[in-house]
């Protein structure tokens, strides 16, 4: 009689570097959803700020991604993953700490070089994390480790949307006035509204850089696995690979796309609920929707995860990025809840998109996917620059909201939706591409 040997998810001996790689996941959620509403928190305290001008949060935030990927990838490959996710970890403290002189000086461009120095820390932890998990266990069991890792992630975006009503948005003295009441202020009354809010805004900041030592000083006494030779590659034939490779070039740009749809939607539902809430005379709290959606987010994951033992994961792809282009048609066209509904519900068709757009990309390559796999994280970069293209929208109308109405109805904060439907259709397409090579094999 055969008996089968069951293979464990993680050693015994490598379950503590598991769990404590894992919390890395969670950490770079925090980092994210503590920014979204940054851009709306930014706005409220310094009002002479265009739309434009305060989604530079985002373009600081999110170009780290882009700027940090590929050398966080020749980094490892040089030295080691400990050395690597070392690195990054400090660098997201310093980020995070610098949060404290931008608040005393009062200075925007000091809080953007702050997100940017902390992202750049996030490049080296997202490059790094996902091949260090795929590494401590047994090959045949190595995706389903990545995903139970991949599942903290949301956890970790929810805590930060929470940390930001919490500690935020509820918090600050600017959100109590309309920008006419703000305007009418006298200078002292504004300085010191404005001194109390910058200093609200760096305090989880400053809390969260704390965490980041704790971790970095546990992780400075675990050992973890070492770059081996064999892993070091040509870089010059990885490239050549690379550029080679068009189902690969075609899910770096999908990939682009889908994160700035993901940020647009998660980052701008705050000026949508406010519109809703001027217009219709509601006391709405975004920070609920935006929870809403994260929790949709994370349940739809899971789901999606387990259609794809049934489902080919490019028409899955297809099928998602559809229901997506439909919900955000109906942030569009639709008024006042029905379109904040339509909006909350895109979250669930964006669930599966990173990790399938990563899979279906990196599928059947070899040494080449680890440099490959940074040119995926540096795709992030589309979370810059979307929202930067979606303020300028809202900025149609000069600050606030104004009376405008696209086509004689739509608002112009409903209208500025329109880019993340395009970026959806792009992935929806993409998926598509695949799926009918993968049906002609």
């Amino acid at each position: 009689m055969s008996t089968t040997i069951r293979i464990p998810l993680v050693k015994k001996d490598l379950l503590f570097p598991f769990i404590i790689i894992t919390s890395l996941f969670a950490l770079w959620g925090i980092a994210n959803d503590l920014t979204n509403p940054m851009v709306s928190a930014f706005k409220k305290v310094m009002p002479e700020l265009s739309n434009v001008q305060a989604s530079l949060v985002q373009f600081a935030f999110y170009f780290g991604y882009f700027f940090m990927a590929l050398p966080a990838a020749l980094f490892i490959r040089k030295y080691s993953y400990k050395s690597g996710i070392i690195l990054g970890l400090l660098l997201y403290a310093t980020g995070a700490f610098l949060f404290y002189p931008a608040a005393e000086y009062e200075q925007f461009n000091y809080f953007l070089v702050s997100l940017w120095i902390l992202t750049c820390g996030l490049a080296f932890l997202e490059t790094i994390s996902n091949p260090l998990i795929l590494s401590l266990g047994d090959p045949r069991t190595a995706t389903q480790r990545l995903n139970l890792a991949q599942a903290f992630n949301p956890i970790g975006s929810i805590t930060g949307m929470i940390m930001a009503q919490t500690f935020v948005m509820s918090a600050l003295r600017s959100d109590d006035f309309t920008v006419k009441a703000y305007n009418a202020l006298s200078s002292q009354e504004v300085a010191s509204i404005r001194e109390n809010d910058l200093s609200v805004i760096s305090i989880p900041y400053i809390g969260l850089g704390v965490l980041v030592l704790f971790i970095m000083v546990v992780i400075l006494f675990t050992k973890m696995p070492k770059t081996t030779e064999a892993d070091k590659m040509s870089l010059s034939h990885s490239f050549k690979k690379l550029f080679a490779n068009k189902n690969y070039r075609n899910g770096v740009i999908a990939q682009t796309f889908y994160v700035g749809a993901q940020i647009m939607c998660w980052t701008y539902i705050f000026q949508y609920v406010d519109y809703i809430n001027e217009s219709l005379g509601l006391e709405l709290t975004a920070t609920y929707y935006n929870v809403g959606a994260m929790v949709s987010f994370l349940l739809s994951r899971w789901i999606g995860t387990a259609l794809m033992l049934k489902i080919n994961p490019s028409k899955l792809l297809m099928l998602f990025g559809i229901g997506g282009v439909i919900c955000c048609a109906g942030a569009i066209v639709l008024p006042g809840i029905p379109g904040l509904l339509s909006l909350v519900a895109i979250s669930i068709f964006m669930s599966i998109m990173f990790p399938t757009i990563y899979g279906i990309a990196l599928k059947d390559m070899g040494d080449e996917a680890k440099i490959g796999s940074a040119g995926l994280v540096m795709a992030i970069v589309g979370g810059a620059l979307m929202p930067v293209l979606q303020g300028s929208i809202l900025d149609m109308g000069g600050s606030g909201f104004s009376d405008i109405k696209l086509f004689g109805y739509i608002p112009e904060v409903n209208f500025s939706f329109i880019l993340p439907l395009v970026c959806l259709a792009v992935v929806a397409h993409y998926g598509y591409s695949t799926y009918k090579i993968s049906e002609s094999r």
